[in-house]
């Protein structure tokens, strides 16, 4: 289920989110070129719950496990990120940005005290605009693509398909408790239900920019 684009009109430059992404195409390049030693890199600067340090709150959301963990977590910032930030702003939607970060990693930990593990990724993060493109683009169109036997591309409501998405993290993320691979196979559920609550939280504190269409609304 890969969000291709939005139906929700941009109505300036996105800056912050465009930076957001060569950032971690840049941190990337670097975890890529140590070859061997990322997996003492992402041990030092992800988040590793049993060996726990504040500042991997912060740093983990700028580092990926992978080429597909690192286009994929991008793709989504690209689609749901400029039109927060362009509700918002540039500067305020940064702000926005790592404090979901940083709260998703938080609910990671404590849902997982004991791992051993690093938990890297901008996923976090990227659910926190998600959680907050629920409340503010309920219906707007996301243009998706669907792999059910054949690749089948369709237009489904914002709402449907954050609640959806959101549906299954909740649901992986229970089934995941008790297992000893803390992040169900590679995925760290619990961040992305603590980013995304965290999201449609905090977005209440961002107030929007006199630009928005008919639908929206004030909180």
């Amino acid at each position: 289920m890969i969000p291709l684009r939005s139906s929700e009109r941009v109505y300036s430059r996105t800056v912050v989110t465009a930076s957001l992404i060569a950032v971690n195409t840049v941190i990337f390049l670097y975890q890529w070129a140590l070859g061997y030693g990322v997996h003492r890199f992402n041990e030092n600067w992800g988040i590793v719950p049993d060996n726990f340090r504040l500042v991997t709150l912060f740093t983990s959301m700028f580092l990926h496990a992978g080429w597909l963990h690192l286009i994929g977590n991008m793709f989504f910032l690209w689609v749901f990120g400029r039109n927060i930030e362009d509700l918002i702003g540039g500067s305020r939607f940064l702000i926005f940005y790592l404090l979901c970060g940083v709260a998703s990693g938080a609910v990671q930990v404590l849902a997982n005290l004991h791992a051993p593990y690093p938990t890297v990724g901008a996923s976090g993060a990227i659910a926190g605009v998600m959680g907050a493109y629920l409340l503010k683009f309920p219906r707007s169109q996301i243009d998706t693509l669907f792999w059910f036997i054949l690749l089948i591309r369709l237009p489904v409501p914002a709402w449907f398909y954050l609640l959806l998405w959101f549906g299954m993290q909740f649901l992986n993320g229970i089934g995941s408790i008790g297992d000893r691979d803390y992040t169900g196979g590679g995925i760290a559920w619990f961040a992305h239900i603590g980013g995304f609550i965290a999201g449609m939280l905090l977005i209440r504190l961002f107030p929007s920019r006199q630009r928005w269409r008919h639908w929206y609304e004030e909180s």
